[in-house]
């Protein structure tokens, strides 16, 4: 199954690129699911079909189990339980019904999900969250120390209260249950990103951030789209000089991103599926993505004693990026970016002896520890 996920700027008309795109595909004869809190409703064909995140009723339903499941803990502190009616959605819970939605959407057994994400910077952040929650998961709550849950029903006899351990477990096994199904389909090789921006002095930034976020998640750019382009050829003075303006920021998009796919300005917001198939990109989803940017280990004991980790980051600067061996996890900054990065296996035999960033290729070299490393017979 190919996944799309649709981000940009902020008004750069993300939400109408991925329904023009679902629209042609579904027209094409596949079977497409657009996933969209912001979406008008959807042309009537029998291979379209939207779904619409839910946050109020995802946090509610989430809220409830929990409460539930903590019963006899709530009930020993005399808290007075919450009822449906009157709970609210809080701050923070439109991104866990976005995930939630990913994660429904590939199991929906479709050809084609694409799925309008928010903002650039947003989307960014969203979609790392499954892999931070799950390790922050694993350091606060070890499996190991799960093994002792089978203890509490005992204990909670002999002290004679009711332990809230038992639910704490199970609750966080179900958190990482549902944070692993959405990671994979985050890091599925069918998934990738297609970012939509309108050309103008914040639109190539935009592409280096996103080039170098994506790239130290693992994914792969689909493609750029610069929106809302104006007619070239106005005898209007005026906008005449606003399309010079956009096409010289064209032009930029173009010598960072390579292939560009353009769309016109309507001069007016899509009325109809007439017009959103003329917003649909050329780049059809079925055409494979542009490869993510190698992590490959080289060998080179031979000639220098070392193992160099060579990490893809376009985009990236030297001043901006730090580097933190912890345990088995290389903490790894890049401008505004930041991810924990688990260590292949031979690495971890290796202590980080250098660095080296070269036209946007991160050499990390590591040595092996004589003490940790398997010696030859």
């Amino acid at each position: 199954m190919r996944i799309i996920l649709v981000t940009g700027l902020g008004g750069a008309g993300r939400t109408t690129v991925a329904t023009a795109t679902a629209l042609a595909e579904a027209r094409a004869g596949r079977r497409v699911l657009l996933v969209s809190e912001d979406a008008a409703p959807l042309p009537d064909h029998d291979g379209l079909r939207l779904l619409r995140p839910r946050p109020a009723d995802d946090f509610r339903r989430e809220f409830l189990t929990l409460q539930d499941r903590s019963s006899a803990a709530l009930d020993l502190l005399g808290a007075a339980p919450f009822e449906d009616a009157e709970l609210t959605e809080l701050p923070g819970s439109r991104p866990f019904a976005l995930l939630r939605a990913l994660r429904d959407a590939a199991e929906d057994g479709h050809d084609l999900a694409v799925v309008d994400l928010p903002p650039l910077t947003e989307a960014l952040a969203l979609l790392a969250l499954p892999e931070q929650l799950r390790r922050y998961l694993r350091r606060l709550l070890p499996a190991e120390r799960q093994a002792a849950r089978a203890l509490r029903p005992m204990l909670a006899q002999l002290a004679g209260v009711p332990m809230p351990a038992q639910w704490l477990y199970e609750t966080t096994a179900r958190w990482e249950a549902e944070l692993a199904a959405v990671q994979a389909v985050v890091e599925a090789p069918g998934t990738s990103v297609r970012l939509v921006l309108e050309p103008g002095p914040a639109a190539v930034r935009a592409l280096r951030a996103a080039r170098l976020g994506l790239a130290l998640q693992r994914l792969p750019l689909d493609s750029v789209v610069a929106n809302r382009l104006l007619p070239a050829d106005s005898a209007d003075p005026w906008l005449a000089g606003l399309t010079a303006e956009q096409h010289r920021h064209l032009a930029e998009l173009r010598a960072c991103a390579g292939a560009v796919d353009e769309l016109p300005h309507l001069g007016r917001d899509p009325r109809g599926p007439e017009d959103l198939v003329l917003l649909a990109p050329a780049r059809r989803p079925a055409d494979l993505p542009d490869p993510v940017p190698a992590w490959s280990i080289e060998d080179r004991r031979e000639e220098d004693g070392v193992l160099v980790w060579h990490i893809g980051l376009p985009e990236a600067v030297k001043q901006e990026l730090s580097l933190v061996r912890r345990g088995d996890e290389l903490l790894l900054t890049a401008g505004a970016f930041r991810r924990n990065v688990p260590l292949p296996a031979a690495l971890r035999r290796c202590t980080v002896t250098g660095a080296a960033l070269v036209d946007g290729d991160l050499r990390v070299r590591f040595t092996p520890d004589p003490g940790l490393w398997p010696r030859t017979p």
